[in-house]
């Protein structure tokens, strides 16, 4: 389940950014929320929330998620590539409504819908 989560935020640096140089250090995020989307929404947001206010591009995630009791939780990080070293598209948010998380035969599958 980390690999997805970190593949889809992964998607969303993608969305905001066509190249990325290989500086900045990393930081840690650690969400936890009552169901596997609502975590993956809380943790995109996160990761939007760090490009607002520490001025960095999250790139190279890696995550790692599990349940705990009735929540789940994920302990991701990323490298924050300052912004003024790169060209960056506005992602405003994640869009819950339109999130889909399911497992299937071949693995887990996310569509995640960006709102620009």
């Amino acid at each position: 389940m980390g690999e997805v989560f970190a593949a889809v935020a992964e998607g969303l640096t993608a969305a905001m950014c066509d190249s990325v140089p290989d500086t900045g250090d990393r930081f840690t995020v650690r969400v936890r929320a009552e169901s596997l989307e609502a975590l993956l929404f809380d943790y995109l947001d996160e990761c939007i929330y760090e490009r607002d206010v520490r001025g960095v591009l999250p790139v190279d995630h890696r995550a790692t998620v599990w349940r705990e009791g009735a929540e789940w939780a994920v302990e991701a990080s990323a490298r924050g590539v300052p912004l003024s070293a790169v060209t960056a598209r506005d992602v405003k948010a994640v869009t819950y409504s339109e999130m889909d998380l399911a497992e299937t035969e071949d693995g887990w599958r996310a569509y995640v819908v960006f709102d620009v």
